[in-house]
């Protein structure tokens, strides 16, 4: 597993500066809308961040690996009692954890695959949920808490309240409570419809489509306008 770091010239100084984590899941190369919107944010957030740090984590490109009987039970089990396989899959939980604890803030890319999140972000979370490194095992309580979580959500079709398939997006139904055990509240900025180009049924909809899309990148240019000012 990889990620890249896009450090600043003060933060090789040792120099406190703030920190994005920026993570994609699309497939979809450089056709995705999710991918379009992420980099906008990214964009954005150095404006207002100047001299911050990124790391970018590719989960469409590089996926992590789903817990399994070999690993996943690192978990539920003491350190010192690791087999092999699940003290490498531990390594790796702790290394996601140490990305989002290093973040002021997470852009999370999220597409809708089949009306639901892709299973990378599925392992993604999966990952993040470890007993004493991101949950308190007395308290239950999230550790990773006190940070922005942005999702830039993509839909191929159109799932809001009054539609016909109303509710039938269960990313984001689903990823608040995922994620909401380790702390973290999610803020969705959603674009609809992007399949309306691709698509001749969906043809009808293409002004609806273009209209979600600005107005999803219109939220994005207002993310951190307050920090931008205040620096």
């Amino acid at each position: 597993m990889s990620t890249n770091t896009i450090t600043s010239a003060s933060a090789a100084r040792g120099l406190a500066t703030n920190h994005l984590l920026h993570i994609d899941s699309s497939i979809q190369g450089d056709r995705s809308v999710s991918r379009r919107l992420t980099a906008r944010a990214a964009g954005v957030w150095l404006a207002a961040h100047p001299g911050g740090a990124v790391t970018y984590r590719d989960l469409g490109a590089d996926p992590l690996p789903h817990l399994d009987s070999d690993g996943g039970l690192a978990r539920m089990v003491a350190p010192a009692e690791h087999t092999p396989a699940q003290a490498v899959s531990w390594a790796l939980t702790k290394e996601l954890v140490d990305e989002v604890r290093r973040a002021d803030a997470i852009l999370l890319g999220l597409p809708v695959y089949n009306f639901g999140a892709p299973s990378t972000v599925k392992a993604w979370v999966d990952h993040l949920i470890a007993p004493g490194l991101s949950v308190d095992p007395a308290t239950k309580e999230g550790l990773l808490g006190g940070r922005d979580l942005i999702v830039l959500a993509a839909r191929g079709g159109g799932y809001a309240p009054g539609t016909p398939r109303e509710g039938w997006d269960h990313a984001e139904q689903w990823l608040p409570h995922g994620i909401s055990i380790i702390g973290l509240t999610p803020r969705f900025i959603t674009a609809e419809l992007t399949l309306a180009d691709v698509t001749p049924a969906m043809a009808a909809f293409k002004p609806l489509a273009a209209e979600s899309l600005a107005a999803a990148e219109r939220a994005v240019d207002a993310l951190w306008e307050t920090d931008a000012i205040a620096a």
